[in-house]
Formats: C-alpha cells, structure tokens, sequence
C-alpha cells in the first residue's frame, strides 16, 4: 500500500488558521461588548426580537418619564393649595377676633390690612408655576391666570380657561393632569377672592362679620375637598409607576435572553480558539521547514 503525501498542506493549515481567528475574534467581540449579537447576520430572528424590545422599552421610558413630571407638578399643585388653606385659617381666626363687638376702628382697620395681607399671598399662590407652566390655568397655561381688578366685586379677575390637560402613562391610559383655577379658586358659593374682600368690607365697616367669616369658611371648606383629586392622581401614578418598573425589568430580561453572552462560556471559547491557533501556527511552522526526504523517510 502507498503512502499518500498531500502535496500543499499549508493551504490546510491556513484555511484552519483562519477559522480558529475569526472564532478568537467573535469570543473577544462578545467579551467586549457583552452581546452574542452584534451584527444582524450573527442571528436574524434575535435581531428582529430585539427590535420589538427596543420600541417596548422605548415606549414605557417615555411613560415613566410623563409619569414622573407630573408627579413634580401635582405635587407642586398641591403644595400651594396647602399653603392657601393655612392662609384662610389665618383669615377665619381674625374673623373671630373681629367679630367681638369690643373692638374700636383703629383695631379693625389693622385686622384689614391682615386680610388683604392674606388675599394677595393667595393670589400669589394661584399663579403659581411649574417649569414655565402656570399649575392653575387651565390649559393656557403660558399666562398668569388670576389678575387683580379693583372694578371686580371680588378684587381679582380669572383669566385662564377651564380646560383639563391630560397625560397618558400606560397603553390607552390617561390620567388629567391640573384642575383649572376657576374650579379651585372662583367656584360658586365658594369664591375663595370674593370672600376675602367680603370679610375685608365687613371688618372695616364692624358690620356683618360673622357672615364674611362663614363665607371663607365655605371657602376653605371646599378647597380642603378639592384637594382628593392630588391625593387619588398621585395614587394612580404611583400604581402606575410601579407596573411600568416590573416591565422594564422583564423588558431588560427579555433583551438579555435575546442577544445577551454568557461571559464565562465565551471566556472559554477564547481560550480553546486561542490554543487552537497557537497549535495550528506551531504546525504551520515545523511544515515550512518540512522537505519530501521527511515524508520519505
């Protein structure tokens, strides 16, 4: 039997160099950059998941993100309406102190500088903004809502509008984002500017002052309800905020699943591509000094 001597080894050897780098090259590209994936031919049907995963992710970023505005807003809404209920507290007590007939001009007229005191804190309240935006405008929220007006009854005009804006934080899910300062501050019956200058007229004058008293009461009353909608909205973000945090958890498993490495697996795969190569450069060097006389002998 005869001994067959392939004539051109090293075209073998080079084509096994060649394989034994690119899988070196494709272990170091997935250490680097962390993904089994990085070109849309390494795996088609994961390239095509991923970009689903992208868009889904993308879409509860941008829900977390209205979320968390208007939370800041809401809050900051809230906030002011706070301090406009501790500022009618302040106006109801000196009502009382008013109302003791025991009181001479000079006592009552310093008890109306109190009281308009009062009315403009709460004017500076109600146009109050949130970057750039006025919270209780409506949904012309670019100009200051409530301007004084000495011809008015009440001593300040609404200049806003009754709009409601709304924010979507979840797939067909919206929630509103503002009540308007007509709801909150000029409401019939509860008109917390009329009742202020009303009180005022009654303290200057000594006249009807338990019935300006009852009126900012009234007031205060209705405001102190109408703060619920910031309380049951801040709830619902919350709720919301929590879900679209799970989903971008598994969104995050998902993607990894998709294209992720295993560090370690592609760890060892460098390390045997490596050795393989090593090997095939060592043959490929002991060829080169090879001559028939070695194949002969």
């Amino acid at each position: 039997m005869g001994i067959r001597i392939n004539p051109n080894p090293m075209a073998d050897l080079l084509t096994g160099i060649g394989l034994d780098q690119q899988q070196a090259n494709q272990a170091i590209q997935e250490l680097s950059t962390g993904k089994k994936v990085n070109q849309p031919s390494d795996d088609p049907a994961a390239v095509a998941g991923l970009i689903v995963n992208n868009a889904q992710t993308s879409q509860v970023n941008a829900y977390l993100s209205n979320i968390s505005t208007l939370q800041d807003s809401l809050q900051e809404a809230d906030s002011n309406l706070n301090s406009v209920v501790t500022s009618l507290t302040q106006a109801i007590s000196l009502g009382t102190e008013g109302a003791n007939g025991t009181l001479n001009q000079t006592d009552r007229n310093a008890l109306v500088q109190q009281v308009n005191g009062i009315q403009q804190q709460i004017l500076d309240y109600a146009n109050q903004s949130f970057e750039g935006n006025y919270l209780f405008a409506g949904t012309a929220v670019n100009t200051a809502p409530f301007v004084a007006d000495p011809s008015s009854t009440s001593g300040v005009n609404y200049v806003g509008n009754s709009g409601v804006n709304s924010v979507e934080i979840g797939d067909g899910q919206t929630v509103p984002a503002n009540l308007p300062g007509n709801q909150l501050f000029t409401a019939s019956g509860s008109d917390v500017f009329q009742a202020l200058t009303d009180l005022s007229s009654a303290l200057s004058s000594g006249s009807n002052v338990p019935a300006a008293e009852t009126e900012v009461q009234n007031a205060f009353n209705y405001i102190s309800a109408q703060r619920s909608f910031y309380g049951s909205t801040l709830d619902r973000l919350n709720t919301a905020s929590s879900f679209l945090n799970q989903e971008t958890t598994q969104l995050a498993q998902e993607q990894n699943n998709l294209v992720g490495v295993d560090m370690a697996t592609a760890a060892s795969q460098l390390t045997q591509a490596e050795t393989a190569l090593n090997g095939a450069m060592a043959a490929g060097g002991k060829i080169s000094q090879t001559s028939l006389l070695n194949y002969l002998t």
